[in-house]
């Protein structure tokens, strides 16, 4: 019998930044590029951000509460203790991004855009990435009350050792799509469930609500 080919795992690089410059900004404006900066402690709630650039950037502890991040661009970006009762963040692109204890209420990050992205620890109430791209990208060690990836195209998406309440699939096309550290109380779109790997036991418990979508009777 042939070998199945092992689950390819996130394609991942560390972001190394240096030389960083402060940044001591009370006001921003949408459309604004920051470059080689760091920021600590900054609030940004309610700030208009649509379409800002932020590029080799340290961001410490930043508050995104309801601020318009509509088309936001992070690339090669340190994001550390980001606090957000509501982010507004759809159409951003993350890219070459290491995301560490966010804790985010609603993530509104639907037809979003991740390259190489990695998220560490925290704690997210709804993540949507509804129609969402992701390429390499490893979710570890976070707690998830729903995360939502209807209609996203996924290529090596890595969820260890996470939290999940319910996950989405709908209309979802994945390929390397690891869960099998994962936990997860409820399961939406099992057609959808092409390219996702698992373990035994997750698919044991799967079983009642495989066999009730292809018409098998239990007995």
């Amino acid at each position: 019998m042939a070998s199945k080919p092992a689950p390819r795992a996130p394609r991942l690089s560390p972001v190394t930044l240096k030389g960083l410059e402060p940044n001591e900004d009370r006001f921003f404006s949408s459309g604004d590029s920051h470059d080689g900066q760091l920021f600590d402690g900054t609030d940004f709630a309610g700030a208009d951000l649509t379409s800002t650039d932020f590029l080799e950037c340290e961001l410490h502890r930043a508050t995104f509460h309801n601020a318009q991040m509509r088309g936001v661009r992070f690339r090669d970006v340190i994001l550390a203790d980001s606090f957000a009762p509501v982010l507004k963040a759809s159409r951003s692109s993350w890219r070459d991004v290491q995301i560490t204890a966010p804790r985010w209420g609603s993530a509104e990050l639907y037809d979003s855009a991740w390259t190489n992205v990695r998220i560490d620890g925290g704690k997210l109430d709804f993540l949507n990435l509804r129609s969402a791209k992701i390429t390499d990208l490893q979710i570890s060690d976070c707690i998830i009350d729903e995360l939502d990836l209807g209609g996203a195209t996924v290529t090596r998406l890595s969820l260890k050792n996470c939290r999940i309440g319910t996950l989405d699939l709908l209309q979802a096309t994945l390929q390397d799509f690891d869960i099998r550290s994962t936990d997860f109380r409820t399961l939406n779109g099992v057609g959808s469930m092409a390219g996702t790997v698992m373990d035994d036991y997750q698919l044991s418990l799967l079983a009642p609500t495989l066999a009730a979508h292809l018409g098998i009777t239990l007995a």
